[in-house]
């Protein structure tokens, strides 16, 4: 028997409340297990609290057996593990790993990977035949191809058409929030007015929202050229960083953009990355896709989908949204309440393995118990993502650790 032991560590996470590491100790002795070594540092999610790091001597198979009942500690908010052997760490050391940024700085090599739109328009955009609009959008996208990570963020003077766009769709957007918003983005949403940041008046420059979201929640705003590749948009969540156009949306149809706009980031994203608990899942989505396969980051785009620009949320009894896509949609914030459109509950599981149209309505929603539940299933579904280590992420340095031993851990 004693062969078959390995070497675990799990990573605990747990309510500040005094006697928690008693209480998770005797969790792992009701399971019979011997514990080489326990280490404690404050917590990095939301709640205030600690994260243990403990090793363990079992046998492989029991390891979920042992996570399963240290769940059941009343104080216990999260439970990872990641076992230690030397076939762990030669795969991390020959595995065939997509690059991946480990540090805000390494953020500056996506500037130029942007897939579509941009400088170019395609030929069903509707600036596409404005010669105005489209050198307009040259001169704001050159700000952002110029951008480097600690430099200032650039100050866009906004045209009196671009500013009548953005108050024809912030007065009918904002009359709709009442009814269909979820209190955590109306709570930040009125925040955002208190401070003058959003007006009807003035588009907002996305170094005010950074410096706001920076104090609320560690999220920062970087400029970007278009629309990047899913691998390299979810990296950028793990470091607590969201990429956003500047460009305003062409002024013939303030309510439709085929593409992300500032419109679109600022009244869809923003209010939900100042929430704490959703600022958390944003990141785990992130943190999930460093080093995943292709594969992993198709699966991991499709949670993205449905829950960051489609998401909706139970709340007091009823359904709600949290999606920016639909928050910043006059049409399908309507349209998603309908019969018509599908609802399911939210399984990570599920959700990953959905397709979805680009350009029109989606048929299917899924709704989330709540921000802490959806991010506790994100957890435990990125446990599955295949990779010859462990991310951590550390907010006082803003870095990731690459734990492929436990030494590292």
């Amino acid at each position: 028997m004693t062969d078959n032991l390995r070497t675990v560590t799990l990573f605990i996470t747990v309510n500040e409340q005094v006697g928690a590491s008693s209480e998770c100790l005797q969790a792992l002795k009701i399971c019979g297990l011997s514990v080489t070594r326990i280490e404690s540092c404050p917590s990095t999610s939301s709640e205030p609290g600690y994260d243990f790091l403990v090793d363990i001597d079992t046998q492989t198979n029991d390891v979920q057996n042992v996570i399963e009942e240290i769940k059941k500690v009343n104080i216990v908010h999260d439970v990872r593990h990641a076992e230690c052997s030397e076939k762990l760490n030669d795969a991390a050391s020959s595995a065939k790993v997509p690059w991946f940024p480990r540090k805000i700085p390494d953020l500056d090599a996506l500037i130029d990977k942007v897939l579509e739109f941009g400088k170019e328009l395609s030929s069903d955009h509707p600036g596409a035949q404005d010669p105005i609009y489209r050198q307009r959008r040259y001169e704001i996208v050159e700000k952002a191809q110029a951008y480097r990570t600690g430099q200032l963020l650039p100050r866009i003077e906004y045209t009196e058409k671009e500013k009548y766009t953005w108050k024809y769709l912030y007065t009918r957007m904002r009359a709709l929030y009442p009814k269909y918003a979820c209190r955590n983005y109306r709570q930040m949403f009125d925040l955002l007015e208190q401070k003058s940041i959003f007006t009807p008046d003035n588009i907002p420059q996305i170094e005010d929202i950074s410096k706001f979201l920076k104090e609320r929640t560690g999220f920062t705003l970087r400029p970007v050229m278009g629309q990047l590749s899913s691998r390299d948009f979810l990296s950028s969540l793990a470091f607590r960083v969201f990429h956003s156009t500047q460009y305003v949306r062409h002024y013939s149809d303030p309510l439709f953009t085929p593409e992300p706009d500032c419109c679109h980031e600022f009244l869809g994203h923003v209010p939900m990355l100042a929430d704490p608990y959703f600022a958390e899942l944003a990141q785990e989505i992130g943190l999930a896709s460093l080093g995943a396969s292709d594969e992993d980051i198709t699966r991991l785009a499709a949670i993205f989908w449905y829950t960051v620009e489609f998401g909706l949320c139970r709340e007091d009894g009823d359904v709600r949204v949290y999606g920016a896509a639909l928050l910043s949609s006059y049409g399908e914030l309507e349209y998603a309440f309908t019969e018509t459109a599908e609802k399911r509950s939210f399984d990570p599981s599920e959700v990953a393995n959905q397709t979805y149209p680009l350009t029109e309505y989606q048929p299917l929603y899924f709704i989330a118990d709540s921000f802490r539940d959806a991010t506790s299933q994100l957890r435990d579904f990125g446990m599955t993502i295949k990779r010859p280590f462990q991310i951590r992420y550390d907010p006082h340095t803003e870095t990731v650790q690459i734990l492929d031993s436990t030494d590292k851990i």
